[in-house]
């Protein structure tokens, strides 16, 4: 690409100096047009990346809305766990309390032997059923917990690109400026150009002067 050069001197018109300095000023005319072209094309790339990261950007901010859901619902699943940990500990003050009883009753009759040993079963199957409650609860809190962290770590992944389009737009973008700086500065050399090539071909030119013949 011609970066303007040297303006040949103003001749005066029709010459062939004339006709240089008018395909000179064209040249610069297509020079302008190609470094503005350029500068579209960086401010186009500059507008791509800066769309996918703002797509990207978005898509950070739902898995983060997701994790932080996740995680309060692991919170909630715990909470639970207490409750179960106190029928627990019930349950086994209950199986103490009976077998203390019958250990320091008079020796019972044989129903009453067999009902105190149905309830004590039946209290450690309740206790068990709870435990794996305890222990399911758990398995779920660390379900909701890997679910979160999973997402956490693609929002991580995510910022990365974020930041390589983020300097990928910037790039592009001083790349479309000093394009447009280079064109506009061309232009206006130009504009001085073509004013002053005007100026010199509205200049009428100079008719000699002869005298008349003189008669004999």
């Amino acid at each position: 690409m011609a970066s303007g050069g040297t303006p040949p001197d103003a001749p005066g018109p029709g010459t062939p100096l004339a006709a240089r300095r008018s395909r000179w000023i064209g040249q610069q005319y297509a020079d302008i047009t190609k470094l503005r072209e350029h500068a579209a094309r960086h401010d186009r790339a500059s507008s791509r990346a800066q769309q996918r990261a703002a797509r990207i950007s978005t898509r950070i901010e739902k898995l983060r809305h997701q994790a932080t859901l996740l995680r309060e619902k692991g919170q909630k699943v715990l909470a639970e766990i207490p409750e179960f940990e106190q029928q627990i500990k019930q349950h086994e003050r209950d199986i103490n309390a009976s077998t203390t009883q019958r250990q320091s009753a008079a020796p019972p009759g044989q129903g009453h032997t067999v009902a105190m040993t149905s309830d004590v079963t039946s209290l450690h199957y309740r206790i068990r059923k709870l435990q794996q409650k305890v222990v399911d609860k758990q398995q779920k809190t660390r379900h909701l917990e890997l679910r979160a962290a999973q997402k956490t770590q693609k929002t991580a992944e995510l910022k990365v690109k974020v930041d390589r389009y983020t300097e990928v737009a910037r790039l592009e973008e001083q790349e479309a400026n000093a394009y447009r700086q280079r064109a506009d500065r061309l232009q206006a050399a130009s504009e001085s150009d073509v004013s002053s090539h005007l100026t010199a071909t509205a200049v009428p030119p100079t008719i000699p002067n002869h005298e008349p013949p003189r008669l004999p």
